[in-house]
Parts: structure tokens; sequence; C-alpha cells
């Protein structure tokens, strides 16, 4: 398995974007299953998958798939008191970095409250406002 790979399963539902931000390169997409936009740049990425670390309770990896620069991770995990299942879609870069992080998730009701639970989450953190310019 690619070392990049290894690391994400330790840290990525940690909430801690300092050590996801190693994982990530500089221009990383991250494609949220909540809503049809894109957030670009380390730093807003990591701040997003920081906080849905913290929104993801339970979480784990079953099942992972790939090789190369091309990764699926299969996870479960709860948001609130609904169960969730997903699948982390991972392309890395030649430097082994992050270059797209796409997610994917059901059943719907979990995937809204997990919208819900972002809103409230990013509201309250004032780097969002500097971020707006990196969602497209």
């Amino acid at each position: 398995m690619h070392p990049t790979i290894t690391r994400m399963q330790e840290v990525v539902a940690s909430g801690d974007d300092t050590k996801i931000a190693d994982l990530l390169a500089e221009d990383v997409k991250f494609l949220p299953p909540t809503y049809f936009a894109t957030w670009t740049g380390r730093e807003p990425v990591a701040a997003v998958l920081g906080h849905v670390g913290k929104v993801f309770t339970d979480f784990s990896y079953r099942r992972v798939m790939g090789d190369g620069k091309d990764w699926a991770l299969e996870f479960q995990c709860k948001i609130g008191e609904l169960d969730a299942v997903g699948v982390d879609l991972i392309t890395l870069n030649d430097d082994g970095l992050i270059a797209v992080f796409e997610v994917v998730m059901r059943p719907h009701k979990a995937v809204g409250a997990l919208r819900e639970a972002m809103n409230e989450r990013v509201k309250s953190d004032a780097r969002f406002l500097k971020f707006r310019e990196a969602l497209s």
C-alpha cells in the first residue's frame, strides 16, 4: 500500500487538520458528498477535513482498494445517531501527495445530517471567511 494512504488512514478521522495538511498537495481538490462544488488548496481542504473528523464518530475504514496513484477507501461512521457508509476516492500526484479527494456517501439522510453539522461548524470557524475563494 502507498505510504500516503497508510498515513491517511491513521489521521483522517482524528480531526487534526495539521496532520492532514501534510498529506495534501498544495493545489489539492476536495469534492464533498454534501453539495456539487470543489474546495481547492491545502489549507482550506485541511480545515474542511479537520471538521469532518470531528463530525464523524465511530469512524473506521472497512476496505482499501487501489494501486499506484488511484485509491478507494470504503468507510463506515455515525453522524449523530445515523449510520453512514461511504468511499474516499483518492488520486495521488507524482510526489505521492493527495491531489484529488472525492467522497461519496449514503444514505441520503446521513448526508443531509453531515451537511447541517458542517454548516454549523464552518459558521463558527473564522478561517472560512478567507476560504470562500477556495470554493468553486
